[in-house]
C-alpha cells in the first residue's frame, strides 16, 4: 500500500506543484520527495515519517504563498498531500498509542488553523477538511488496532485457558483414581490387621516374641490406614462424599455390557476369569465403563465388541466399536464417569501399562489397554 502511494503521489505532485501551482521545478521536486518518500517508512516507522511529512506538507503551504495560482486550487494543502497524509495517519492509527494519535492530530489541527490566517485574500483554505480526514483516518486506524490487540489477548487467554482446564482434568482425575485406589488399598490393610490381631486366638503355643511380632504388625496397619484415611481427606474436596460400595472389578465388567446393550445397541463381551490384583481389576472396569460410555455418547447402535484376556502377564483390555448407523441427534447418556480419554491413560500409566486409542478407518472407535499383573512400586 505504502509503495502504491509513493509511486502514485510522487509524479502526480512533481506535475501539479510545478504546472498548476507554478512552483520553481526544483522546488516542487524536493517538495515532493519530502511528502511522499517518507510514506515508505511509515511501515515500519510511521510517527518518525510523520515528522518529515507532516515538516513538508506545512512548508510547502508556505512556498505556494510564493507563487501566484488560480484561486480554483486548494490552499494550504493539494489533493495529493491531502491524500498521503491521510494515508499516513491511518498507518499511525495501527501502530501508535492513543496518547501519541492525539498530539498528532492537535498537531494538525493547530497548522490548519495557523495556516487559515495566512491564507491570501480571496482565499479559503482546506486546513479544516485536513484536520476531520486526518481524525477520522487516526480514530479508524485506533480503532483497527485496539481490536487487533483484543482479538489476539482473548486467543492467548484462551489457549491460557485451555491448558488450564486439561491441568485441572488432570489433577481431579488423579485424585479421584486415588480414591479409588485408597479402597483397595484398605481393604487389605484391614485384613492384615485383623489376621494380626487374631494370630493369637487362631495359633495355639505361640511364644511370647511372636506374639509380641504380630502385636506391632497390628499396630503398624492401623496407624498407615489411619494416614491413608487422613491422605483421602486431602484429596477430598466438600463436594466429594465418601463411597460405600466395595470398588468394582472384572466380574462386574459383564453388568456395564449389559446396560450398554439395552441402551445402545449390540455388544460382543469375552469374559475373563483369571485372578488379577484389585487396582488392575478396578482400572480394567473404569477403561471399560468409559469406552462403553463414549460408545453410547457419539455411537448410539454401533456394533461394540468388549474382550478380555490374560497371557500370565498382563491383563489386555480391548473395546471396539463400528461406525454409529446414523449420527446422533444429542447425547443419550447424561452422566459423565470421568474424563474419557484423559483418564484411561492416567489409569494405564499409574498401572505401569500401555494404551493405544484412536478412530479406525471405518469411522469406529479403537480403545485397547494393557495392564501389567506384577506388582508395581509407585515412588
Amino acid at each position: 500500500m505504502a509503495c502504491v502511494l509513493f509511486f502514485a503521489l510522487l509524479p502526480t505532485t512533481i506535475q501539479v506543484l510545478s504546472v498548476d501551482y507554478r512552483l520553481n521545478g526544483g522546488i516542487a521536486s524536493g517538495l515532493a520527495v519530502a511528502q511522499t518518500a517518507p510514506l515508505l517508512l511509515a511501515v515500519v516507522r510511521p510517527l518518525r515519517a510523520w515528522y518529515v511529512v507532516f515538516a513538508a506538507n506545512v512548508a510547502g503551504a508556505l512556498a505556494l504563498l510564493s507563487v501566484d495560482f488560480e484561486e480554483r486550487l486548494l490552499w494550504p494543502f493539494p489533493p495529493m498531500t491531502i491524500v498521503g497524509y491521510v494515508g499516513l495517519c491511518l498507518a499511525l492509527g495501527l501502530r501508535e498509542s492513543r496518547r501519541t494519535l492525539l498530539l498528532v492530530w492537535l498537531a494538525t489541527a493547530g497548522a490548519g488553523v495557523g495556516l487559515e490566517f495566512a491564507a491570501p485574500d480571496g482565499r479559503s483554505g482546506n486546513g479544516t477538511l485536513l484536520t476531520i480526514l486526518s481524525g477520522v483516518a487516526l480514530v479508524l486506524g485506533g480503532a483497527l488496532r485496539e481490536r487487533y490487540v483484543a482479538q489476539r489477548r482473548l486467543a492467548e487467554q484462551e489457549t491460557i485457558s485451555e491448558a488450564e482446564r486439561g491441568r485441572r482434568t488432570l489433577l481431579e482425575e488423579r485424585a479421584r483414581i486415588a480414591r479409588e485406589l485408597h479402597d483397595v488399598v484398605a481393604h487389605h490393610m484391614s485384613v492384615i490387621t485383623v489376621q494380626a490381631d487374631t494370630a493369637a486366638y487362631r495359633l495355639n503355643g505361640l511364644p511370647p516374641a511372636e506374639r509380641e511380632e504380630f502385636t506391632s504388625i497390628a499396630a503398624t496397619a492401623r496407624e498407615s490406614l489411619g494416614e491413608m484415611r487422613r491422605l483421602l481427606g486431602v484429596l477430598r474436596n466438600e463436594e466429594t462424599h465418601g463411597e460405600l460400595a466395595p470398588q468394582p472389578g472384572l466380574t462386574r465388567i459383564g453388568q456395564l455390557v449389559n446396560a450398554t446393550a439395552r441402551v445402545s445397541g449390540p455388544v460382543e463381551f469375552t469374559p475373563c476369569d483369571a485372578d488379577v490384583p484389585e487396582a488392575v481389576g478396578l482400572s480394567a472396569y473404569r477403561i471399560v465403563q468409559e469406552a462403553l460410555a463414549n460408545v453410547v455418547r457419539h455411537a448410539p447402535g454401533a456394533l461394540t465388541r468388549v474382550v478380555l484376556s490374560e497371557d500370565g502377564e498382563q491383563l489386555t483390555v480391548l473395546v471396539v466399536n463400528g461406525p454409529p448407523p446414523e449420527p446422533p441427534a444429542a447425547p443419550l447418556e447424561k452422566g459423565d464417569t470421568g474424563h474419557g480419554l484423559v483418564g484411561m491413560r492416567e489409569r494405564v500409566r499409574l498401572a505401569g501399562g500401555a494404551l493405544d486409542a484412536g478412530p479406525l478407518p471405518d469411522g469406529g472407535f479403537r480403545v485397547a489397554a494393557h495392564l501389567p499383573l506384577a506388582e508395581r512400586n509407585f515412588t
